[in-house]
């Protein structure tokens, strides 16, 4: 399985829009998509993180050269004070 986890950082009152697009896009997984999760940091009310866990680096490759996922990604970035980071790898484990 592949991967990534990132952390982004939301401009002030856009919380609740940025949850509902995301939430969206959660409901949405692509093919080869397994699970997208979000957490929404306790020691800073604009921070969150996520982490999405795909088939292989091919599907999560596939997903991101996706029009549609681009598009998403464009609406997701119009809340953020700055692009979010990024860190991309194999999942060696999952536990059920």
């Amino acid at each position: 399985m592949y991967g990534s986890v990132s952390r982004w950082r939301v401009k002030e009152g856009q919380q609740q829009e940025f949850e509902k697009l995301f939430g969206e896009v959660a409901s949405q997984l692509p093919e080869g998509g397994r699970t997208l999760l979000i957490l929404h940091a306790d020691a800073d009310s604009q921070e969150y993180w996520t982490a999405g866990c795909f088939d292989s680096k091919e599907a999560y490759t596939a997903n991101s050269n996706r029009p549609e996922q681009d598009d998403r990604f464009r609406r997701l970035r119009a809340l953020l004070e700055s692009d979010p980071e990024w860190h991309d790898g194999e999942i060696p484990l999952t536990l059920p």
